[in-house]
């Protein structure tokens, strides 16, 4: 079952064109990975899903409802969570500020999912007066991924988790997301290939603000010459 439809979006950022039609869909349960080189278009994809760079042609459907034209908290409140590459943290806020401003509906369901991720990420817990600010780069992400899933979302878009990362942190990510494929749908974008490949079930390549190819990431793994002209990988 399809969730998330983007069909052949152009965005602009001032006079610059970005995206020259970015097309991909994104299935019930998956991993669905947004591959290309620095400056492809991946994270102005992700913004553009989010309202927060408008799209001038092309639509995007989210269970078959069009929101290209719909304004970001609309977006935001219909089940799409989404963790900006910067994080997006507020750093004079506490671990525990920082949930309480993102959740949305306290009720019993909230609190469930609260619990979960605190188990996950028991330094979000440890450090729970801390502030955001004062949280190192792995304790910054987790908090930025747990806030995107503490409602109930159905669609997680994931920009760059393992950036600046330390290579055990980011294997505390790589199983965060994996656990949080079990309940959520997600939307990543990735550099490192070697997590996208472990956590993804499909790709899609993006070159130049378009999509140039697509499939399943164990295929995608096997194709050394794909990976080399699109990814720069040897």
């Amino acid at each position: 079952m399809t969730l998330l439809k983007v069909e052949a979006i152009q965005t602009y950022i001032e006079q610059y064109h970005i995206l020259q039609g970015v097309s991909f869909e994104v299935r019930v349960g998956e991993v669905t990975v947004l591959l290309g080189r620095n400056g492809a278009g991946k994270t102005t994809t992700l913004r553009s899903i989010m309202g927060l760079t408008p799209v001038r042609e092309g639509k995007i459907f989210y269970k078959d409802q069009e929101i290209q034209t719909w304004p970001t908290h609309q977006i935001s409140n219909i089940g799409i969570g989404y963790v900006p590459e910067d994080q997006g943290i507020f750093g004079a806020l506490t671990v525990e500020e920082n949930m309480k401003v993102a959740i949305k509906n306290k009720d019993e369901r909230t609190m469930e999912r609260l619990e979960w991720v605190l188990d996950l990420f028991p330094d979000l817990k440890k450090f729970w007066k801390k502030q955001g600010g004062n949280l190192s780069g792995g304790q910054k992400q987790m908090l930025a991924i747990a806030r995107a899933y503490i409602n109930d979302n159905n669609l997680l878009l994931i920009d760059e988790p393992s950036k600046g990362l330390a290579p055990i942190v980011v294997e505390k990510v790589m199983d965060s997301i994996q656990q949080m494929k079990e309940q959520t749908t997600v939307v990543l974008v990735e550099q490192n290939f070697i997590m996208a490949s472990a956590i993804g079930d499909r790709f899609y390549i993006i070159d130049d603000g378009r999509t140039v190819h697509s499939g399943l990431m164990k295929e995608l793994k096997e194709d050394e010459q794909l990976k080399k002209q699109y990814l720069g990988i040897a």
